[in-house]
């Protein structure tokens, strides 16, 4: 497969300098990049780093370029154009058609929707100007990750720093191959790995590490999607830009938060890693160590089988299911028991991992109900956890009547 063209236009901004790693993992990852700096950009870092570390050409003007039209050519380039840090000034020109250096002009030669960045001062951020700019390049279909909330280099508190790469990298995996296709859809995702406590010190729990539940949310937010994550205990950091995130401890409270939220929503994804039991009478103090310890648990309350009774019809219900053998014969089980739309099933040995092979079992397409379904269609995905929810999101969407036309999978 060729490789993927991204553009990496860096304006001044303190935070230019996160660029530079930026740089460094596109290039890591397999990307061919060329980079250009504003005027602004280069008194915060120097364009020599740029073409060390991607070993790209890299440009700072309009005018002074081997080529003569660098604008045109960049921009017939580029599979992806990526400003980051954008700042207030380069979106306004950008909002305006304003072509006054190498970075604006550019802008205005390329044909395809161009992720911004933003980080600036958080009055600047707030400001009405800046934001009726962001609601004018939202409109024309230009993506956007929204900055964190922190605090700023100016010595200011508030929402204007720049995200974590990760996160930047990930919207760029996505918008090369996707558009904001789930926009009005609200989705309830649960990940991670309940904690059962025995004492104030000791707990059963299990090896879930969250990743998979985590990218689905972080590849649907990406998608338009207005995502509820409820996350038990997960390994990796979550996406600043989710619309709710609420932690929980043990399958009771998940239970609690699940049950408050989930009559609103349009998809419900079960990622989370739920115990199947806990204790019921819970030590105050810690226990002593002993040559035989008896635990007497109870099953906690099945969230996946509530929800399958009490979802309406315009509702899509997704499972999980990690097992160490049979695994289509114990998800299709599963999914008949629990009244589930999708399930998705994988080794246990999986879990942790960064990269994951799962199957996906639903109602092939023109079929949204199960009970109508002649058959059910099997698919095999594998690859790293983002591609792969983004394979599970296609399959759900799919499967949908009203999303008809939008990338089908299965």
């Amino acid at each position: 497969m060729q490789a993927k063209k991204i553009l990496l236009c860096i304006s001044g901004s303190i935070a230019a300098y996160k660029a530079i790693d930026l740089a460094s993992q596109l290039h890591k990852l397999g990307y061919l990049v060329k980079c250009v700096l504003t005027e602004g950009a280069t008194k915060f870092v120097s364009p020599l780093i740029f073409s060390a570390i991607t070993q790209g050409s890299v440009h700072t003007s309009l005018f002074e370029d081997n080529d003569p039209i660098p604008h045109i050519r960049l921009a017939d380039w580029a599979d992806l154009v990526v400003i980051a840090p954008a700042t207030a000034n380069v979106i306004a020109k950008a909002a305006c058609g304003v072509a006054d250096d190498l970075l604006s002009a550019l802008l205005l030669a390329y044909t395809k929707p161009i992720l911004f960045i933003p980080a600036m001062n958080v009055n600047m951020f707030a400001a009405a100007s800046t934001q009726e700019n962001l609601s004018k390049l939202r409109e024309r279909g230009h993506f956007f990750i929204q900055p964190v909330t922190g605090m700023l280099a100016c010595g200011y508190e508030g929402k204007g720093k720049y995200p974590p790469n990760e996160e930047i990298l990930a919207a760029i995996a996505t918008y090369l191959h996707y558009k904001q296709d789930l926009i009005g859809t609200k989705v309830l995702v649960t990940a991670g790995a309940t904690i059962e406590p025995l004492d104030p010190m000791r707990f059963i729990s299990n090896r879930s590490s969250g990743k998979m539940g985590i990218a689905l949310a972080r590849a649907l937010a990406l998608r338009g999607a207005e995502v509820c994550l409820i996350h038990a205990n997960v390994s990796v950091s979550i996406p600043h830009y989710l619309h709710e995130a609420v932690g929980c401890h043990t399958a009771q409270e998940m239970y609690n938060e699940v049950m408050k939220r989930y009559i609103d929503m349009d998809w419900i994804i079960k990622c989370a890693a739920v115990a199947d039991y806990y204790m019921e009478n819970i030590n105050e103090s810690k226990l002593p160590k002993t040559d035989t310890l008896i635990l007497n648990l109870a099953p906690t309350k099945d969230i996946l089988r509530e929800l399958g009774k009490l979802k309406s019809p315009s509702q899509k219900l997704i499972g999980f299911a990690a097992q160490t053998d049979d695994l289509i014969g114990k998800a299709l089980n599963k999914l008949q028991q629990k009244q589930l739309d999708m399930i998705c099933v994988n080794n246990v040995n999986t879990a942790g991992a960064d990269d994951t092979t799962l199957t996906i079992i639903g109602a092939m397409k023109g079929y949204p109900n199960l009970a109508e379904a002649p058959e059910l269609q099997h698919r095999e995905v594998k690859g790293d956890k983002l591609s792969v929810s983004h394979s599970i999101l296609d399959a759900i969407v799919a499967s949908c009547h009203s999303c008809e036309g939008r990338n089908p999978a299965l």
